[in-house]
């Protein structure tokens, strides 16, 4: 999956950005719990909750956007890192790890 996302994520900032299920309100609030600070998290929440007030969809969105909300592409980030190690309680700094780490948190969410 890490390798998978990486590719996606070297595709054009402007690239388009169609997921299958409109699943995108549920996985801001997980993103925000790996990453509180993300001020354009925050803003893409405030943004996105608002189209589904209007029930508009929240799709397509860009891999620019992507990969500055989605922790999955973001497994580089400190941030990312030190809330995936929090949730281990234990050390992971490989993209792997913390990958692996946030995946199973999610599962969880």
């Amino acid at each position: 999956m890490v390798v998978s996302l990486a590719k996606l994520a070297a595709l054009p900032d402007e690239t388009l950005v169609y997921s299958g299920h409109e699943y995108t309100l549920a996985n801001i609030d997980f993103a925000r719990a790996v990453e509180p600070d993300n001020e354009e998290l925050k803003a893409r929440a405030a943004s996105d909750a608002e189209k589904r007030k209007s029930e508009r969809p929240t799709l397509p969105s860009t891999i620019g956007r992507e990969k500055t909300t989605n922790p999955f592409l973001r497994c580089l980030q400190p941030a990312v890192i030190a809330s995936a190690n929090k949730y281990l309680g234990a050390r992971a700094s490989d993209p792997v790890q913390v990958f692996a780490a946030i995946r199973a948190w999610k599962n969880n969410f």
